[in-house]
Order: structure tokens, then C-alpha cells, then sequence
């Protein structure tokens, strides 16, 4: 068995990708699809599928809460720092500031455009 997909479903696919792509995630433009990967080098994709093809798929409610944390190695604690700012300045909302944290990163929350708090961090 090999772990390779991660899944996220987007009210906005197009600005879901503009804030994922400051992560690093190499998304083409969605051009009005319903589902969009991004492929990695280390063979593992992230996908954004829109709520309107998850209706379709069958059964889909509106999620209650944060059941999944994803998380961004950015490698620097400096990375950190900058790409938090990257993505504040890009209008998009931080949840917890840049931090030495006692565990040994750098460590900052940031939140997505579904309201998901998305993880940066690099080892101290």
C-alpha cells in the first residue's frame, strides 16, 4: 500500500489554487474544471475538487470543523516568515503568527479559503 493523495474540497477553486500556489503547490489554472491536481516530486498529490462535484459524486454535507491538518515544510525558519507574509499579503488570513516553538520549528497557521488552517514550519 503506498499513501499518494490528499484531497481537499474548494467552494472556490480558483482561490483555492492562488493560495495553495504560495505554498509551493504547483497547480495549473483551473480553466473550469471540477478537479485539479497537484503532482510532487516525491510522487504525492494534492487535489482540489469543487463542492458542486462532490454533490454529484453522492452523500456530501458541509463539513463541521477542522478534521485534517495538512502541513508545509517551507525548510528555513526564515521561509516561514516570508511565506506568511506572502500569503497575508495576498489577502488571505494568518491564524497563529510565526513562532519559536518548544517542540524545535518555526511555526505558523494560516487559513485557506474554506476556512481549513493550513500548517508552515521548519526545523529551528
Amino acid at each position: 500500500m503506498k499513501w499518494d493523495f490528499v484531497g481537499i474540497t474548494s467552494a472556490n477553486l480558483e482561490e483555492s489554487v492562488r493560495f495553495y500556489r504560495l505554498l509551493g503547490c504547483p497547480f495549473s489554472d483551473p480553466n473550469g474544471q471540477d478537479h485539479i491536481e497537484a503532482h510532487f516530486d516525491n510522487g504525492m498529490r494534492l487535489a482540489l475538487d469543487s463542492v458542486e462535484l462532490m454533490k454529484r459524486l453522492g452523500h456530501w454535507e458541509e463539513p463541521k470543523g477542522q478534521r485534517i491538518g495538512l502541513g508545509f515544510n517551507v525548510e528555513t525558519p526564515d521561509k516561514v516568515d516570508a511565506t506568511y507574509q506572502a500569503i497575508l499579503q495576498a489577502g488571505f488570513e494568518g491564524a497563529t503568527a510565526p513562532w519559536d516553538a518548544f517542540w524545535g520549528q518555526r511555526y505558523a497557521q494560516v487559513i485557506d479559503p474554506d476556512g481549513n488552517k493550513v500548517d508552515i514550519f521548519a526545523n529551528l
